[in-house]
Formats: C-alpha cells, sequence, structure tokens
C-alpha cells in the first residue's frame, strides 16, 4: 500500500471519529489487506488526530486475549490500538452515549511502563517485561461500535481504526505489584448494580504480562517500541457488555481496586 492510500484511509476514519460517523467500509486501492498495512494505517490516523488537536497517545489497548473475547469477536489473535490521551480518565470517568453507533464496557488489568522497551532490545520475554512494569491496575475500556457491520469489515480495518477504542478508565495505580500473583486475580463487571460477567488474570494468554510481551514484540516486528511513562491494557476477562444512558458501570480486579464509567 503506497503513502496515498495509506493517507486516504486514514482520512476516512479521521472524519467518522471526529464527526461521529458510522464507518462501513473503506474505499478500494486503501483497504488494508493485512496487519502491517493495518498498523501503518493506524499510525496514520493517531498523527492525524494528534495534528487536529485530539491529543497525543498516552496509552495502548490490547483486544482479543482472552477466550471469552475470541469467541465474541471471532478473531482468534491479539489486536492493538492506541488511545488518545483526551479519552483517558483517572478513577471515576463520565461519557456521552454517541448520536451514533454505541458504547460498551470492558473490565481489564493495566500496566504503567517504568523504563522504555526499546526494538533494539527484542525478542522480550516475560522476565524482561516485568522489570520494565512500574505498575499495574484495574482499568474499564471504552469501546465503541461505529461500524455498520464490523463484523463484515474484517480484522485489517478494525485494527486500523484502533480495534473499537473509545477511552479507558484507570484506576489507582499498584506499585507492589509484585506481591500479588497476577493470573490468579479475580476480576468482575457489574452495570447498575448487577455482575455481568467476571474472570482471572489468567484467562489473558495464560498471563497478564504475556499480552505486553506480545505488544511490545509486535511493535518491535514494526520497527516501534514502547515509551517509559505509557499505560498499556491487556484485554478483558469479561466479555464487551453494551451500554446506554444513564448506565453505571464498576470494574473490579482483586487486589487491584476499582474502577467506575457513567454514561449520560
Amino acid at each position: 500500500m503506497d503513502d496515498r492510500a495509506v493517507a486516504r484511509a486514514a482520512e476516512v476514519l479521521f472524519r467518522a471519529r471526529v464527526d461521529g460517523g458510522i464507518v462501513e467500509a473503506l474505499p478500494d486501492g486503501c483497504r488494508p489487506r493485512d496487519e502491517e498495512e493495518a498498523y501503518t494505517i493506524q499510525a496514520a490516523l493517531h498523527n492525524q488526530m494528534t495534528a487536529a488537536g485530539h491529543g497525543p497517545l498516552d496509552g495502548y489497548k490490547i483486544g482479543c486475549t482472552t477466550p471469552v473475547m475470541q469467541a465474541f469477536l471471532k478473531i482468534s489473535q491479539p489486536c492493538a490500538g492506541g488511545v488518545l490521551a483526551p479519552t483517558v480518565r483517572l478513577g471515576t470517568g463520565r461519557f456521552h452515549a454517541p448520536a451514533r453507533g454505541r458504547l460498551g464496557v470492558e473490565c481489564e488489568v493495566a500496566v504503567r511502563l517504568r523504563t522504555a522497551l526499546d526494538p533494539s532490545d527484542s525478542p522480550f520475554q516475560r522476565d524482561h517485561i516485568a522489570d520494565a512494569v512500574g505498575s499495574c491496575m484495574a482499568s474499564i475500556e471504552i469501546v465503541a461500535d461505529r461500524y455498520d457491520d464490523y463484523g463484515s469489515l474484517g480484522t485489517p480495518t478494525l485494527i486500523a481504526d484502533d480495534f473499537f477504542n473509545a477511552g479507558i478508565v484507570l484506576g489507582d495505580p499498584v506499585e507492589d505489584w509484585r506481591d500479588l500473583d497476577l493470573a490468579a486475580l479475580r476480576g468482575q463487571m457489574s452495570v447498575n448494580g448487577e455482575v455481568v460477567g467476571s474472570g482471572v488474570g489468567g484467562d489473558i494468554l495464560g498471563h497478564p504480562l504475556e499480552a505486553l510481551v506480545w505488544l511490545a514484540n509486535r511493535w518491535s516486528g514494526l520497527g516501534r517500541g514502547l515509551p517509559a511513562g505509557a499505560f498499556v491494557t491487556l484485554g478483558s476477562v469479561v466479555e464487551t457488555k453494551w451500554v446506554n444512558a444513564s448506565d453505571d458501570v464498576v470494574a473490579e480486579i482483586e487486589g487491584l481496586g476499582e474502577v467506575r464509567a457513567v454514561f449520560e
């Protein structure tokens, strides 16, 4: 895919994102054929969003790292997206339902990097990754179904558009996370006081940090690193739940606390 096709694809996704439009299918000639092209378009979209005043990247999300989410989306491999700083909330986040499409919520473990992960140090393994993690926290990912039919678009197009991401709520950082067995921690999510799902950290590729290993190695293959200070959400232990205005959502991860998202 040449630079003109990448720019055209990014422009279509940019306009839908800022105008609240629905993405149907990218035009012929600029539709990503594989993940490499998808991540190239995604980077161009981030640049365009930042240049237009929608903020820099603050972190990253990883989707489809748990059996429940792979079955829900019918996608068998992890997929990553970027998270723009203005969409991040701390502790409690308030979000407005879109005029078109719908919002959903997911219950996730997140990490914040103490040191950068440079592609020159790849391939990464869990021990190396763990040394780079400064803190862990509970999080809610806000996902947006901004598509006419996301199942028909193909995984590369979804990746190009940040794989559904619309925002993140991060909990208080836990710096003594090494005292916890991340794989054994239970997470659950409730909507309006009713528990709608639960899971454990080990649902995330066998151990939550394996998702971070995957992202660091995936980014390394693209010649990219992960900067110090960035956060990464590692995948939902609960199937996506679509929400309505006035819904109140709480996600709790054992040992990491809880976070809340309110929809208006």
